[in-house]
């Protein structure tokens, strides 16, 4: 598969429910190490998750990704193209 070609991997259903999304972004991940193979196996927890801006950087504040080598909560980078 061409590289940026692909499917949703994971969504927040449960953000759509509770809060009104008046606009919506793509962005990809900067992933380290294990982080790749669990995410595309599909083992990623994004219910309490949410994205903060700081300094003009994109960051995923509590996503879960099990089975990475610290199998916790890190803030990942988004790279978007704003």
């Amino acid at each position: 598969m061409p590289k940026g070609v692909g499917s949703t991997i994971a969504q927040n259903k449960k953000a759509g429910h509770d809060y009104f999304i008046e606009d919506t972004f793509e962005a990809g991940l900067v992933l380290q190490g294990t982080e790749i193979k669990s995410i595309r196996a599909g083992k990623v927890n994004l219910r309490d998750s949410f994205v903060r801006i700081d300094r003009n950087e994109a960051f995923v504040h509590n996503m879960h990704i099990p089975f990475s080598r610290l199998d916790c909560c890190r803030d990942c980078r988004l790279s978007a193209p704003w």
